[in-house]
């Protein structure tokens, strides 16, 4: 697993992501919490907030397992950020909320902001600085390398339903894996995979719907994901599974 991947405290030290603008409009829509550092994802043991910086000035990995819910939001907060959102995946309803929340152009078409795709290569946009790449790949237990993340300010986001060991190579590679709630079999899987003492894999069984495990390197953190009103208004309350 990269090293680079990292929780940054509520004054963003350490951060690497540059502060986007983005319009009136999708700030009220979505309702970041956010600071310039990174990405708020949640909160810590001792409450005190905890962001993560999603999109970087090299291409990331990272990989969400659990239920939709999750990937769902942190695509909603790149957005609100002024990211590009490309969603290669095969349930494309699954994440019209999503859709719907980048409202309309001018033209009264559906915002370019988001784009569903199919589970097949295809072209991306080039990022930038100022209009970095969020590409989620929505594409089941064992994801193919569709969309890589090869360019600067592009982050590649794994979007797994369960852990399977064929998904390891994934996994391993990744910048930075959040974990929901798993079973016991699962749950001993993760610790294989990344070395995990049996209070930590233990750990994972335990969590709440509400409740994430971030792991990179030489990080293991415990959070509680924060969701504003406008968040609960798109997805509805926070839940394990979707």
């Amino acid at each position: 697993m990269s090293s680079s991947s990292r929780l940054l405290d509520a004054r963003g030290r350490g951060a690497v992501a540059p502060e986007f603008l983005v319009s009136p409009t999708m700030l009220d829509l979505v309702s970041p919490s956010g600071d310039r550092g990174g990405m708020m994802l949640g909160q810590g043991t001792k409450g005190e907030p905890l962001s993560v910086s999603v999109l970087r000035p090299t291409p990331t990995r990272m990989v969400v397992v659990g239920g939709l819910y999750l990937a769902r939001q942190i695509a909603l907060r790149a957005m609100a950020t002024g990211a590009w959102i490309i969603i290669a995946t095969g349930r494309p309803q699954a994440w019209q909320p999503v859709v719907r929340a980048a409202g309309q152009g001018a033209d009264g078409r559906p915002s370019q902001l988001v784009q569903l795709r199919r589970l097949s290569p295809a072209d991306l946009p080039r990022p930038t600085e100022d209009m970095p790449l969020l590409v989620i790949h929505d594409g089941g237990h064992v994801p193919q390398e569709l969309f890589p993340p090869r360019a600067p300010w592009q982050t590649t986001m794994y979007v797994l339903p369960y852990l399977h060991p064929q998904a390891s190579s994934t996994a391993n590679n990744a910048d930075l894996v959040l974990l929901q709630r798993l079973p016991m079999g699962q749950a001993q899987l993760a610790g294989q995979m990344w070395r995990l003492r049996p209070q930590m894999f233990q750990q994972l069984t335990q969590l709440k719907d509400d409740q994430v495990i971030a792991l990179g390197q030489d990080m293991w953190a415990h959070l509680r994901l924060y969701t504003t009103p406008a968040e609960q208004q798109i997805l509805g309350a926070v839940r394990r599974g979707d």
